[in-house]
């Protein structure tokens, strides 16, 4: 997926849960593409869009789309409470995403489920994978 293309399917979706809005958000060629969520506890938060495309992909053509099973669908977790939490931002955004039903996504995480020993804090953010072998990154900023 595209960055274009995936800015706008996480602003839809997001919109679309309980206790979010969503809409694209740019800074110019800084962030050429991300969004900004307001959940219903008044906290705001602006998400990068990042995208690594599948190898040998040219830009020039149409995208065309690699579809496969869905992510199973995970319990969404309560919306966000009166303080924002990153981690818990992370879980919910990453289960709204997982229970979207899009067929191009093979897999969501939060950043923090990926913490090692060798990097106990990621930078809070949810990743993307692809049927097409490409990947999705929404940095929290």
């Amino acid at each position: 997926m595209r960055p274009e293309r995936l800015m706008n399917f996480v602003t839809e979706t997001l919109d679309k849960a309980p206790g979010v809005q969503a809409r694209p958000w740019q800074d110019g060629t800084n962030r050429p593409y991300g969004v900004h969520a307001r959940f219903a506890s008044g906290s705001e938060l602006r998400l990068g869009v990042m995208v690594t495309t599948p190898p040998g992909e040219d830009h020039s053509k149409p995208e065309i789309p690699v579809t496969g099973e869905p992510p199973t669908e995970t319990t969404s977790p309560d919306p966000l409470g009166k303080t924002f939490d990153p981690t818990a931002a992370e879980q919910y955004i990453a289960a709204i995403l997982t229970n979207s039903g899009n067929n191009e996504i093979k897999n969501v995480y939060g950043y923090s489920s990926r913490a090692t020993p060798t990097s106990p804090t990621a930078h809070p953010g949810v990743g993307l994978e692809f049927h097409s072998t490409g990947k999705g990154y929404l940095l929290f900023l």
